[in-house]
């Protein structure tokens, strides 16, 4: 049986990378999914590639026209909301004294402020039916350290998900974050990043990087009627950094 059988799912960041293979893991467990980017050409080749049981909107997930949108849309088209993957997301690999204001506002809006605008704009066709669950992927760095930015927005994540779960708990509405340490995608593959990914493989307790169908495995559990007990928690996926 398939694990989101006629599950609605919306999915942010999702015509590629990370966002786009959640979708089709869980296109393949049954559900319909909503693929939303901002990049509107590989939105729409993803979506040709996913078939009837998806549906691409060009997607500024910092706008909160563009939120209201999404969701009349995905009513208009399946007639519910069933999950929420707030999936987008972008760093800068600046020093602290070369990021600009605007820089770090970019990673705010995107990162962060996109979490608090998907969830309210999805909360009341959740209300309505009893039920949902909301996936707000953060990072490792949303447990430890690293770049400024964007680990100050993972940070925010976590603790957004906690006010939320315990929130949203009584309208059976289910918050939680996921926190992926390094990935393996073909970013890694990249001259100057491939080195440094092998020396600080030597530092994860599990002696690699995670592949991106382990992610979109928890994904799937949250999303799934196999998770109805776990709301306002930290789903770690990062080979045990966050354990040192």
């Amino acid at each position: 049986m398939n694990r989101l059988e006629n599950k609605v799912i919306i999915i942010t960041g999702a015509a590629q990378g990370m966002g786009k293979i959640h979708a089709e893991k869980m296109l393949a467990q049954g559900a319909k999914v909503v693929i939303t980017d901002i990049n509107e050409e590989k939105g729409r080749e993803v979506q040709q590639e996913l078939g009837d049981n998806s549906l691409f909107i060009k997607h500024d997930v910092s706008s909160e026209s563009d939120w209201k949108n999404v969701v009349d849309m995905t009513l208009e088209k399946f007639g519910q909301i069933d999950a929420l993957v707030n999936n987008a997301g972008i760093t800068y690999n600046y020093a602290l004294e070369d990021l600009t204001l605007d820089d770090y506002m970019k990673i705010v809006n995107i990162n962060q402020v996109s979490v608090f605008l998907g969830t309210k704009a999805v909360t009341p066709s959740m209300k309505a039916q009893n039920s949902g669950s909301i996936i707000n992927i953060s990072s490792m760095n949303g447990l430890i350290g690293g770049a400024a930015g964007y680990t100050d927005t993972k940070f925010a994540v976590r603790g957004f998900t906690k006010a939320c779960a315990r929130e949203l708990s009584p309208h059976n509405i289910r918050v939680n974050s996921v926190h992926p340490g390094v990935v393996h995608t073909p970013m890694l593959e990249q001259e100057g990043v491939k080195e440094a990914v092998e020396q600080f493989k030597k530092t994860i307790p599990l002696r690699r990087v995670a592949q991106p169908e382990e992610v979109s495995d928890m994904v799937i559990f949250l999303a799934s009627d196999e998770s109805q007990y776990s709301t306002g928690s930290e789903f770690v996926i990062d080979g045990g950094v966050s354990a040192l």
